[in-house]
């Protein structure tokens, strides 16, 4: 069956406004940190980017609805169950077979940790995502993100006896239970270098000069400076 312009385009508003409803229900009483709050900012960047960046919107569009629709770190660190659970609800409301694993792909691979593996995949829609996805990642956002994780986690905020772990293995990164503090130089600091657009890019160096901010704040009050 053949869309007019039209049609297609209206068909595929009502596939996303079903898929933000759904992800909206399902993500309900999530850890705040990857919540429906964190998919409607992670959606709202994806646009951000699409004003600038040449990228098939539906597909952006619903894999920053659905990116963290069952994290693997929520799910004993099954990195399938994602994929899936996004295929079996975009199957159920019909969209296009390709498109679904294009989703599924972009989902199974733009994860921080999935970039310290072997990644067998890329598109330029990844590049899209995963951007709008470390933007979030960064910044007072970044911050307030990170502080959350680890108190849902029971993690120290810092431990100056603990160092920092650099240049971690895809394994190490999953397992680590190591202070917030760390989690900075371990991952948000490393990710303006690491976007993929120009958009995300500039956007990115003010979030990090934020917690680079922050952190020399932190120190400060931690030696007990006035």
């Amino acid at each position: 069956m053949s869309y007019t312009m039209g049609q297609k385009k209206n068909k595929e508003e009502d596939f996303i406004r079903k898929t933000a409803e759904f992800v909206e229900e399902k993500l309900k009483g999530a850890e705040s940190g990857h919540d429906w709050w964190h998919i409607l900012r992670v959606w709202n960047n994806t646009k951000l980017i699409l004003q600038e960046e040449n990228a098939d919107r539906l597909v952006c569009e619903l894999t920053a609805l659905l990116h963290d629709i069952a994290d693997s770190k929520f799910h004993d660190g099954d990195e399938t169950i994602g994929p899936r659970v996004a295929g079996e609800f975009l199957n159920g409301i019909g969209v296009e077979a390709a498109v679904v694993e294009h989703v599924q792909n972009i989902i199974l691979n733009m994860s921080y940790k999935a970039s310290l593996g072997t990644v067998n995949f890329h598109s330029k829609e990844l590049e899209v995502v995963q951007d709008a996805d470390r933007l979030d990642a960064i910044g007072a956002i970044g911050i307030a993100r990170a502080f959350n994780y680890g108190g849902f986690k029971n993690r120290e905020i810092y431990n100056p006896d603990l160092p920092v772990l650099e240049n971690q293995s895809k394994e190490a990164y999953k397992n680590t239970t190591a202070p917030t503090i760390n989690h900075f130089y371990e991952k948000l600091l490393l990710l303006k270098d690491r976007m993929n657009t120009k958009t995300a890019k500039k956007i990115a160096e003010g979030r990090h000069e934020f917690m680079a901010s922050f952190l020399q704040q932190f120190y400060s009050e931690w030696n007990g400076a006035s």
